[in-house]
Parts: C-alpha cells; sequence; structure tokens
C-alpha cells in the first residue's frame, strides 16, 4: 500500500482536460493562482490548465488515495487537514471556499463536474490494487517470472483437481465488492484445523473457485451453515461415506444470479451453481485443511464434492419452498446446507395417480444407503416437473406427500433383522417385532427442480442424522 501523499496547504484543484467543465474553469483557476496559494493535479494532460502551473497526477495516486470522485474539485486545506470540498462548477462555493470575488465573470453560475478518471471502472480496481492492496492481510505468494501461475497453485495443493483462477490482488479487491462485509471479518472458524476464516479469505477462494462479486453473499452464508455443530462439517469429513455438502438456494437471488433449476439443474454450464459450491469446497479445503485422504477419508466420495449447489425451481413448484419447512418466511434469500450423497433418477413414466406414484418413490427411498436400515438417515426428494404435476393436479401438498411416504415406508422389523432374506446387515434382532420407519419425522426434504420434459425424479441420500451425524442447517443469505 503507497503512502497517502499530503495536499499541501492552500487551494487545491483536481482537473482533466477530456472534462467540458475543467477546461470552462481553467481561466477561473488562472485567477486564483494570481490571489492565493493554489495547487493544480491534472489526471490527463500535463500541459492542462494552459498559464496555471500543475502537478501530474496522470498515474492517479493523488486522486486515489483522497477519494476525488469528480472533476474539477476544489479543495481547501488548512495545517494539513481538507477543510471544504466543491465538486464541478458553482460560482458562490468556488468564491466562498477561496475567499474570491468576482471569479469566472462571463461564465455560467453552474456547470457540473465529469468523472475522475480515478474512479473509471476500467482503472479503479487496478488503482486499489497497485495503491491499496495492502488492506489485504493475506500472505503474498510471489511467483517466478517463468512460472505458470495455475501449475504453481497446482504444485502448492490450493487446487481440488481441476485448474483454479489465479487469487490476483485486482481479483480478490474485485470480489469483495460483492459483498458489504469488512474484509476482515471472521465469517466462521473452519474444521478440521478450526482456522478462523474473514470475509478476505472466503473471496480468495471464491476468485479460484470462478465465482463472480455478485456470488460473494450466497457463499458467506453457506460457509456460516457449514461450521454449526447442527451441520458438523468435520465429521463429514471425517467420515468414511461418500457424502459432502449439498447447498439449496431459495429467494429472489436464484434469479439475480441467473442460477439454473431446469435442465440438468445439477449437472455442468451454469457458472452460479458450479462455482458457488465449488467455493465453499476450496474454502474447507485451504482454510480448514479438509483434504481428500487426510481427514477427508472417503472410501469412494461423490462428485458433488467438487461442488453441488442447486436452486428450487420455486416459480413452477405446486408446493412452498424447501427453505419455509424450515422456518423462512416466504421470499427471503436462504441457503440450506443437507449431508448428501451424488443424486439417483428415480425412473416412473406411467403412474398418472399420486398414490401409484408415492408408492414408486417409496420402493426407491427404501433404498437409501441400505434396505435394512431404518432411521439413521435423512435424504432430499427432488421432485421433478412433471411428476409434481401429477400430485399437483390431484390436490395433493407437499405436506399429504411426505406423509404418505412416511406411511408407505413402515416396515415390520422381521424383513430389516440381521439375516432377514439372508443378508447379515440389518437391525438386532430383538426388534423383529416392532414396525420402524425408514426415516425419522422430517427426515423426508422435499425441493422442486429439474427439466420439464421428464417423467423423472430424484433422490439425495443424507449423511447420518442425530447428535452424531449432521443436521440440515438454514442460513439467510445477507449482503
Amino acid at each position: 500500500m503507497s503512502e497517502r501523499p499530503a495536499l499541501p496547504n492552500g487551494l487545491v484543484a483536481f482537473v482533466k482536460r477530456d472534462c467540458p467543465t475543467c477546461v470552462l474553469v481553467g481561466p477561473v483557476l488562472a485567477q486564483l493562482a494570481k490571489h492565493a496559494e493554489l495547487t493544480v493535479y491534472t489526471q490527463d494532460d500535463p500541459s492542462f490548465p494552459e498559464g496555471v502551473p500543475a502537478i501530474d497526477d496522470r498515474d492517479l495516486n493523488v486522486s486515489w488515495h483522497h477519494k476525488i470522485d469528480a472533476v474539477p474539485t476544489l479543495v481547501r486545506v488548512e495545517e494539513g487537514h481538507e477543510t471544504e470540498r466543491v465538486l464541478g462548477w458553482h460560482r458562490g462555493d468556488w468564491e466562498r471556499v477561496s475567499g474570491a470575488s468576482g471569479l469566472g465573470e462571463g461564465l455560467p453560475a453552474f456547470r457540473p463536474g465529469c468523472g475522475s478518471r480515478s474512479v473509471e471502472p476500467t482503472l479503479a480496481l487496478d488503482l486499489a490494487a497497485r495503491f491499496g492492496g495492502a488492506a489485504l492481510q493475506s500472505r503474498r505468494v510471489e511467483l517466478g517470472e517463468d512460472e505458470d501461475a495455475i501449475e504453481a497453485l497446482f504444485a502448492r495443493g490450493w487446487s481440488d483437481g481441476l485448474p483454479v483462477v489465479p487469487p490476483t490482488e485486482r481479483r480478490v479487491l474485485a470480489m469483495l465488492n460483492g459483498t458489504t462485509r469488512p474484509p476482515d471479518e471472521v465469517v466462521a472458524v473452519v474444521p478440521p484445523d478450526l482456522a478462523p476464516c474473514s470475509v478476505e479469505k472466503v473471496a480468495i477462494n471464491a476468485v479460484m473457485a470462478g465465482c463472480k462479486p455478485e456470488h460473494m453473499p450466497v457463499v458467506l452464508a453457506a460457509l456460516e451453515a457449514a461450521c454449526t455443530d447442527e451441520f458438523n462439517i468435520h465429521g463429514l469429513l471425517a467420515t468414511t461415506m461418500g457424502a459432502g455438502p449439498v447447498i439449496v438456494v431459495n429467494g429472489p437471488i436464484r434469479k439475480r444470479l441467473g442460477m439454473n433449476s431446469g435442465k440438468n439443474v445439477f449437472g455442468q454450464g451454469n457458472r452460479a451453481n458450479s462455482s458457488i459450491g465449488r467455493a465453499l469446497a476450496l474454502i474447507v479445503r485451504n482454510v480448514g485443511g479438509g483434504r481428500p485422504g487426510e481427514v477427508d477419508r472417503a472410501t469412494f466420495g461423490n462428485p458433488g464434492k467438487l461442488s453441488f449447489c442447486f436452486p428450487e425451481d420455486e416459480e413452477g413448484s405446486p408446493w412452498t419452498p424447501l427453505a419455509t419447512d424450515f422456518g423462512a418466511e416466504a421470499g427471503r434469500d436462504t441457503v440450506l446446507l443437507f449431508p448428501g450423497e451424488g443424486p439417483r433418477t428415480i425412473v416412473d413414466q406411467i403412474s398418472r395417480d399420486p398414490e401409484s406414484l408415492a408408492r414408486s418413490f417409496a420402493v426407491n427411498l427404501r433404498t437409501v444407503h441400505h434396505p435394512k436400515l431404518p432411521l439413521a438417515f435423512d435424504v432430499m426428494l427432488a421432485v421433478g416437473p412433471e411428476h409434481a404435476r401429477v400430485f399437483a393436479e390431484a390436490g395433493w401438498d407437499k405436506a399429504q406427500l411426505q406423509q404418505r411416504l412416511h406411511e408407505l415406508l413402515l416396515i415390520p422389523g422381521r424383513e430389516l433383522v440381521r439375516g432377514a432374506d439372508g443378508i447379515a446387515e440389518g437391525i438386532p434382532e430383538g426388534l423383529a417385532d416392532a414396525t420402524l420407519p425408514k426415516f425419522k419425522p422430517g427426515g423426508i426434504l422435499i425441493v422442486h427442480c429439474g427439466g420439464g420434459a421428464g417423467l423423472f425424479s430424484a433422490i439425495i441420500g443424507g449423511w447420518v442424522n442425530g447428535e452424531t451425524g449432521s443436521q440440515p442447517v438454514l442460513r439467510e443469505i445477507r449482503s
């Protein structure tokens, strides 16, 4: 970060030739120079204004440090401190600030100025990186002149196996513009290393993941949800099962970010879906130390551990949004984190009544992780639009479908005990006379998404639920 240059005492003006109002006030500056202590900084042409000695500020160092938003700007400085500032040309204000009278006779009394070069969109981030980069607290890694940045990030272990975007100061500063939260604010303490993660660290990993600045609030909310005791990201990493964080987005922000809730909803091709989920995974890896083969002990894992993020299709849904099932008001921007495996498709091309389709769902849901293991796992049921229409036309709301699924998934203990059907896996023999539900109350989460053509739905099996496992966690997205 370059040192903030002090302004000299007296009157200080900032101008550029490429500004009609600055050209207009050129004679006024010449007047002031004869009667007052005047210093002029010119942003684009050292010879402008004519007849007035000017300091070359084409590198915009002084303009940037003193937050010059428009030109001309006239500043009064007393004992090294700015006491007053005027933007544009206004005869009365210039005469008051300068103490001079009769300025600019024959000129219009008022003219608005132009934007300062230091705030031009194409320059602002470069200037922030050049002059204010030390405001970023993260350690800088210097690369050799011939070193390839992407390969260097691979070599240092900061990638998830795919190329990442080098997090230059300019890119990180741009990412930080996506949130109003200060860069040094600690968002969460990230397991397994219990490392404090600031907004700045989130921004660095969001850059690497390919996010846009407007994705930042979603990534921040997802990280907050992941690092709760209820979600237990440490346990989710350390388990040998293959589950990982699944992010479901609700609220108007889905549309603002252009997220995909339709065709290929769980697949590739949408930047927001892919990069938001990837950013969370990179933060857990790079800040929290959750690396595969180390703390991450999954036997198989699943491709969703690279990124598994999607929005609900609220507009096409016959039901209330998933977030409202967890207490959110409809229309609020939220993320819900669910500990899930990769999705599996349910195929039912023939059922046209809700009872038949519910039974199709139930026989598939019973297989989550193992048909003989009840109560241990939750599940997310992603109902596609054509299947949802079957229930909607019959008047079934979400609660009715969930209730019927629970009824259909009440299983006699004799089918579940160890040894039943010649399968050693199962529950203790002492429960043979019991009737057990496949899922605990509230353990079937229903979300509406997917393409409008195709009689398909999908199952996302959960990890162990309860205090020793992971629970779905909702967080509101804030800017």
